[in-house]
């Protein structure tokens, strides 16, 4: 009777060591409903990081022209390997081009004769085009300042300082 007694208190051991296929088939969905929610949520952040180093070029590289602007009282658009831009602010990949397809340099328009009106435009890796424009010299239509622009497409091509005063204040 022991043995039998032996017997039938291993077998509920046994039973009860592992888990079911229901038990495991749970927890496996829950892990994916988890990474579900988690996945855009990165690839959101991602991108949003991506478009602010884009935007701190942006500043960086009108902190350089203002630099140059005080200096000469004009703004440049030398972005020459031994140019004006590139010996104020080095760190700056000024009209470079890393590929044909996502131009990541800053690329310089000046918009008028007294190069007192300047537009730099830099796509961001998510694809995304910023802008940030500055007018020195107030005129009878356009307030002096700086204004920001974001676009599918490069908002300096054919800019001028009556497009780029309509801007917003901020990106």
């Amino acid at each position: 009777m022991t043995s039998l007694k032996a017997l039938v208190a291993r077998r509920r051991e046994d039973d009860e060591q592992g888990f079911t296929l229901i038990e495991l088939m749970v927890v496996v969905l829950i892990i994916a409903i988890l990474i579900a929610i988690a996945i855009p949520t990165f690839l959101g952040a991602r991108q949003r990081a991506q478009d602010r180093a884009a935007q701190s070029d942006l500043r960086n590289g009108l902190t350089a022209e203002k630099t140059v602007y005080t200096d000469n009282q004009t703004y440049s658009n030398d972005v020459t390997a031994t140019g004006l831009l590139v010996s104020t602010e080095s760190s700056l990949n000024w009209g470079g081009v890393k590929s044909a397809t996502r131009p990541l340099g800053v690329l310089v328009v000046t918009n008028n004769v007294t190069n007192d009106t300047v537009c730099l435009s830099e796509q961001s890796a998510s694809g995304s085009w910023f802008a940030i424009g500055d007018i020195a010299t107030a005129s009878a239509t356009q307030p002096a300042g700086t204004f920001y622009k974001k676009n599918g497409t490069n908002p300096c091509t054919g800019a001028t300082a009556a497009t780029i005063g309509g801007w917003a204040s901020s990106f």
